[in-house]
């Protein structure tokens, strides 16, 4: 008994809004007790209406009222909760929860929801739709708190049909005023035929659930294989690449003995010849020292005498043997190992253009306008590159050839013989973008970072590939080699790139795509999209894509 009067006791000292013990406990006008929150955000709900209310009894007050903590309940309640009561029953309607409309004071949560009562009940006081012959006519459904959907807000009456007319639920009433005339069944008999519809839907999704999980399988083994195969090469490629560098390192080795053997070689040739030729140095001293000691003779006789056998040179046999001709000899070789790096970069540069190519296969380009959206980038213009003639505008998107140098610095990657223009953002793996031209056209084109600013033209080098087009004249440009483009470019051009692939595309850009031209190509280093303009007043604009 005395646990019971514990839990009348916290129920006493219950905000009925929060459903717990009160926090700063407050009192309203009318006498109930609320947590100091709970009712000022419960009347901060109110404001507008300018008058506020006590959840409980209803009661409104004008003004809003200034509420101070109640000392006295306050000190109750931390007693209560001192006192070693349970917390409260879970069976209690939380805010969450859907409350008993029938629970007066502390509510419980409801277990059921009836269509008919449009009430919703506890677990006790639902007990009568089972046991009342009445009210087992009744549909019982889930708690729900949108009930008074079911409510028609014209003529305060149960909805229970169904206007196929306007697809909306009515009430009765609903059928002889505003809906009269229309096609209205029951709710029941339309829930039976969207049942049916309902059923065919979950089929297909099924189906197409059993469908896609089948692909996901089949993916999911094709990601494993993919994933096998690309270790097992990436193992082959490694052992291949360490046999390739060892077979290097290993004639690195075998000329570098050779180098030092050669060396040695000629070193010691060079150093007999210098001692050779150092004693006969020293020689040759020796007798010049005799000459002036004769040359010094007073005696006539004597000097005559001597002068046959001190004067008498011999011919040097060294002389005709010194040759600087084995230096040439390390050229060679320098020239040998370079050529031979220079082939082994071709051959490495073309095998691998053979496997990116080989890479891509299975991989079929974009067709329409979306697909080309997968791949489409940001691009601005670089101010860095910009002739001194053309002016940047829409946040380095769009530019204008004018009749008047800019103020441009001086940079070296600036073009100077020709009003051209290139992308900021270097251009690798699949990109497209789109350029929007003038009336009378201009150059669309990708080139190499380091493509000639002072003597080149996008399209007249080996570095630059260019689609121009001048009203009806369009020509593809490559290293200074033109193609007729027979198709009208319009203006607005789409430009699809894959660099490993070695695939360069135009388009006309339409409600359809319509090819111009299509390259295929090596490219060995990233790519920048380009831009010529012909005439003062010529516009270009990378477009934005969505």
């Amino acid at each position: 008994m005395a646990q019971k009067g514990v839990q009348l006791d916290r129920e006493s000292f219950s905000c009925s809004i929060c459903l717990d013990l009160l926090k700063d406990p407050v009192a309203v006008p009318c006498g109930h007790s609320y947590c100091m929150k709970c009712i000022e955000d419960f009347w901060d709900g109110e404001d507008q209406k300018k008058i506020h209310s006590c959840p409980q009894c209803r009661k409104t007050v004008t003004p809003r009222p200034v509420l101070e903590k109640n000392i006295m309940l306050a000190a109750l309640v931390e007693q209560l909760k001192t006192s070693g009561c349970q917390p409260a029953d879970h069976s209690c309607a939380g805010p969450e929860d859907v409350a008993c409309d029938v629970c007066t004071g502390r509510k419980l949560k409801a277990i059921k929801s009836c269509l008919m009562c449009l009430v919703s009940y506890c677990e006790e006081h639902v007990q009568p739709h089972y046991h009342v012959a009445q009210f087992k006519k009744h549909q019982l459904v889930e708690p729900s708190k949108n009930l008074h959907e079911n409510i028609c807000s014209r003529h305060d009456e149960v909805m229970k049909m169904f206007c196929r007319t306007d697809q909306q639920i009515i009430c009765y009433v609903c059928t002889v005023d505003e809906h009269k005339g229309h096609d209205i069944v029951s709710a029941a008999a339309e829930r039976r035929e969207k049942q049916k519809e309902l059923q065919v839907t979950r089929e297909n999704i099924q189906q197409r659930i059993q469908g896609r999980e089948n692909d996901v399988k089949l993916l999911q083994q094709q990601l494993e294989d993919i994933n096998v195969s690309a270790d097992k090469t990436a193992e082959d490629s490694e052992k291949i690449f360490s046999e390739l560098i060892q077979l290097v390192q290993d004639r690195s080795s075998e000329v570098k003995q050779q180098i030092r053997s050669q060396q040695e070689t000629e070193a010691s040739r060079v150093r007999e010849l210098q001692e050779k030729l150092e004693q006969e140095i020293t020689e040759l001293k020796r007798k010049d020292a005799e000459l002036k000691q004769l040359s010094h003779t007073e005696d006539h006789n004597q000097f005559v005498h001597n002068y046959q056998s001190v004067s008498a040179l011999s011919e040097s046999p060294h002389s005709s043997s010194i040759n600087v001709a084995p230096l040439r000899y390390f050229e060679d070789v320098t020239a040998a190992v370079s050529q031979l790096r220079d082939e082994l970069q071709d051959t490495l540069r073309d095998t691998w253009t053979n496997i990116s190519l080989r890479g891509t296969e299975g991989e079929p380009e974009p067709e329409s306008r979306a697909d080309f959206f997968t791949y489409s980038c940001e691009i601005t213009l670089d101010p860095n590159t910009a002739h001194r003639r053309m002016l940047l505008s829409e946040g380095n998107r769009k530019v204008t050839l004018m009749e008047q140098d800019q103020f441009y610095p001086d940079r070296p990657e600036r073009f100077t013989s020709y009003p051209q223009i290139l992308s900021k953002k270097s251009l690798t793996g699949r990109c497209y973008w789109e350029v929007k031209l003038g009336e009378t056209g201009g150059e669309v084109a990708v080139a190499y970072k380091d493509v000639d600013g002072t003597e080149s033209e996008f399209g007249c080098n080996d570095k630059s590939w260019s689609l121009d087009f001048d009203k009806n004249n369009n020509q593809f440009y490559h290293n200074g080699i033109s193609t007729p483009i027979s198709a009208c470019a319009g203006s607005r051009v789409g430009v699809y790139l894959d660099h490993r692939a070695g695939v360069l595309s135009f388009y006309r850009v339409s409600e359809t795509m319509t090819l111009l031209h299509k390259v295929q190509a090596s490219f060995t280093r990233p790519l920048h999209a380009g831009i010529r303009l012909f005439d003062g007043g010529d516009t270009a604009e990378i477009c934005k894509l969505k």
